[in-house]
């Protein structure tokens, strides 16, 4: 551990289209927690929750009583709004130090622009606190409404932020400190990980690293705090050339959206591209009776229904290696987002799309 600098230099010279270890994997052991709390805001103009949210009478009422304040009826809650509070504890943060927090109101207050949120626990999932978050809230949004009711919100105003508004009281051990370094693959890969332990070990030592599965690799480290952090920091810039990601298609069935992966591969094909119009007219027209009749003016519905399939185009699919030469194909016959979604399911189901069809 003690040639720090030759390995430096070296890794400093290594391929320019590699990727940083750190943006393959995560290390165990370095991870954030979740915290949340329920507290009150207030100081709003008459933008709080209403009388009927009874849960925000119960809590004012519970905070005036632990300063002795004993209330004779139920207090106005039109300027308080009842909210949960939640905040992220980042991984080696320290007693003392100040993380952001998120406020959002779970009431039927309108607004919590311009408050204030009172002294809030943020408690872990194991029950203990591990911040405490108090501070002016702000609000991105804003709104605005009129004496007959219409009402104009921009963005959201019953959510917000406090930056730095929560003090770390607690810390969260880590057993980063302690034994072998476990690096975890972002995404699953043999050749990933055999490729990151073997780099590892051709640039630091021998059997220094051991890939343990598709998405674990174990990584022998010094005992020692400072030069473990060294030896991290070395780790975290090292080259590594992951190996080709996997051939998929990404479906957005709400948006039409498609993304199709470079590694796609599509063997010979005929595809036909057609699809059928169906029409409909609704007209009404008037019924009159005769001149002298006895009968009254009457209205008729009329329906008009055509169906019409328009001219397909057939092309052959070549055996392309190409993403360019698939688009440049489906494109050929006009196809709409729709229509390659089901040309692409199509050409699956008939074993010809050799990828992975994701509907998100």
């Amino acid at each position: 551990m003690k040639n720090i600098l030759p390995i430096l230099l070296l890794l400093s010279s290594w391929h320019a289209n590699a990727e940083r270890l750190l943006d393959l994997v995560d290390i165990q052991g370095v991870r954030s927690n979740q915290l949340i709390g329920y507290g009150l805001v207030v100081g709003l103009d008459g933008t709080g929750d209403s009388g009927s949210t009874e849960f925000t009478n119960q809590s004012l009422v519970n905070m005036l009583r632990e300063f002795g304040i004993t209330l004779s009826k139920e207090p106005s809650v039109d300027n308080v709004a009842a909210v949960s509070v939640h905040a992220e504890l980042p991984a080696f943060v320290r007693p003392g130090q100040k993380i952001n927090v998120t406020v959002s109101s779970i009431g039927d207050a309108k607004s919590i622009r311009g408050g204030a949120l009172l002294m809030t626990s943020l408690k872990g999932i194991d029950g203990e606190v591990y911040a405490i978050a108090q501070g002016n809230v702000l609000v991105g949004g804003a709104s605005a409404s009129g004496a007959s009711g219409s009402r104009v919100t921009i963005n959201s105003t019953s959510a917000g932020i406090i930056p730095n508004g929560a003090i770390v009281e607690r810390t969260v051990a880590s057993g980063f400190n302690h034994g072998p370094i476990v690096l975890n693959l972002r995404e699953r890969s043999f050749s990933t990980a055999r490729t990151i332990a073997s780099t590892i070990n051709k640039v630091i030592g021998p059997k220094v690293a051991s890939a343990v599965n598709g998405s674990t690799v174990e990584v022998q480290a010094p005992s020692d705090s400072d030069q473990r952090v060294t030896y991290m920091a070395m780790l975290e810039d090292m080259q590594v050339e992951p190996s080709a990601p996997p051939a998929r298609v990404i479906f957005n069935s709400r948006t039409g959206t498609v993304v199709m992966g470079q590694n796609i591969r599509v063997l010979p094909a005929a595809v036909s591209h057609g699809s059928l119009v169906v029409t409909v007219r609704e007209s009404t027209e008037v019924s009159q009776p005769n001149p002298f009749g006895q009968g009254t003016t009457t209205a008729v519905d009329k329906s008009d229904v055509q169906i019409e399939e328009q001219k397909g185009r057939t092309f052959i699919m070549p055996d392309s290696v190409s993403l360019q030469e698939i688009v440049t194909a489906i494109n050929s016959v006009g196809a709409t987002p729709t229509d390659l979604m089901s040309i692409l399911q199509a050409l699956k189901a008939a074993g010809a799309l050799r990828a992975e069809l994701i509907v998100i």
